[in-house]
């Protein structure tokens, strides 16, 4: 190859890798001048206080107003069960009924000497009237007389103690019939027909509740209890307890139970172990769809003033805390933590991290940092209620 086709060869190349070295740089120049992305616009809320009430639950537990044992009286076979499982019963309606023979000789029996103790009221009678006549002729001695009038003293208590054996009896005899204390549901059956009973058993014959009201028992910790008082108005528990708002009970499956409650109970003590004093609320149960034993929540509402409420959605869970977007003059975010107090509906009750008249972030906190310039939209209460559904 001659020199001069080389020459242009190394020319040829010199051109080509300029204008590659070109087209690059241009494309540099480009990206380092491409306009910033633009600052989100995102609504924005004012925050502002009111008067409003937030509710707190509380594990609660439900006893009939009357939940009794059903226990024998005396020992003896079970002849018959009269009533089934989960049966209503109505007061005095028979339950069980022991075997009664041994009883009924046992009255018989406290018959018979009662009998017998008072032949002998008529015979220390009659030794009495014989004699009184005589001492009085002086044909006997006085010492015979007081005698008999002391037999007859014993004959007349005789007939007491036998009048309380019969009766004893009596009451044996009707123990053999077990009756139905109150109204109510009846519980399991644990003894069956044919069974040996007594009351010495550990396990009673069955359980009776009486329903058509219940107790709702819970508890609140000291600080709870504290605030709880200073509510409302009363110079003691009592004055208090008059004025306390209906309570809620929160069923199993998280629906509200269709009647509400009244407290009408604050235990005398707080318990030594756990820190926390018993409350009992009285709820109707005319339908009976509350049982003894049954479990749930009290709803229970307290009035704040001058609150400083922030909706739920416009906040941000991490690491237990909780975060809301503060905006700054400069449009520029904050996360701020917040102490959250209670509930109102889907709004948050705060006692720290922001106040009255600070502008939040209402939506769209999942993808902001820290600093970010934002572009406010001022939310309109309507847009605020849209979001707090959400």
């Amino acid at each position: 190859m001659s020199n001069k086709l080389k020459t242009n060869l190394k020319m040829k190349n010199v051109i080509i890798t300029s204008f590659i070295l070109a087209l690059i740089l241009s494309s540099c120049a480009d990206k380092s001048q491409a306009p910033a992305p633009a600052a989100p616009l995102l609504p924005v809320l004012a925050v502002s206080s009111a008067n409003t009430i937030t509710d707190t639950e509380y594990p609660a537990s439900i006893q009939g107003t009357v939940d009794v044992e059903i226990r024998p009286q005396v020992s003896g076979n079970l002849d018959r069960v009269l009533v089934d499982e989960g049966a209503y019963v109505t007061k005095g309606q028979s339950l069980f009924k022991i075997n009664e023979r041994p009883f009924r000789e046992q009255l018989n029996n406290a018959l018979a000497s009662l009998h017998a103790a008072e032949a002998a009221l008529i015979n220390s009678q009659l030794e009495v009237d014989k004699l009184t006549p005589l001492v009085q002729n002086k044909v006997v001695s006085d010492y015979q007389l007081k005698t008999a009038k002391a037999s007859q003293k014993i004959a007349a208590a005789n007939i007491e103690q036998a009048k309380a054996m019969v009766e004893s009896a009596r009451i044996n005899l009707s123990y053999t019939n077990v009756t139905a204390p109150v109204s109510g549901y009846i519980g399991r059956l644990p003894k069956k027909q044919g069974s040996l009973v007594s009351a010495a058993d550990i396990e009673p014959l069955t359980k009776l509740s009486d329903v058509h009201e219940v107790f709702v028992y819970f508890s609140l910790g000291e600080t709870d209890f504290i605030n709880f008082k200073a509510h409302y108005t009363g110079n003691t528990i009592g004055d208090k307890i008059k004025k306390l708002p209906p309570v809620t009970l929160i069923l199993a499956d998280n629906n509200a139970y269709e009647k509400s409650g009244k407290i009408d109970m604050v235990d005398g003590q707080f318990d030594k172990n756990t820190g926390a004093i018993t409350l009992r609320a009285t709820f109707p149960n005319a339908n009976g769809t509350l049982r003894s034993g049954n479990t749930g929540k009290i709803r229970l509402g307290l009035q704040h003033d001058d609150a400083i409420l922030i909706p739920q959605s416009a906040t941000v869970e991490m690491q237990d805390k909780i975060f809301v977007f503060t905006v700054n003059n400069e449009n520029k975010v904050n996360k701020m933590p917040i102490i959250v107090i209670g509930k109102s509906g889907v709004n948050y009750l705060i006692s720290e991290g922001v106040k009255s008249g600070d502008q939040i972030v209402l939506s769209g906190i999942d993808k902001l940092q820290e600093g970010q310039l934002i572009q406010p939209e001022k939310a309109t209460s309507k847009v605020a209620q849209i979001i707090n559904k959400k």
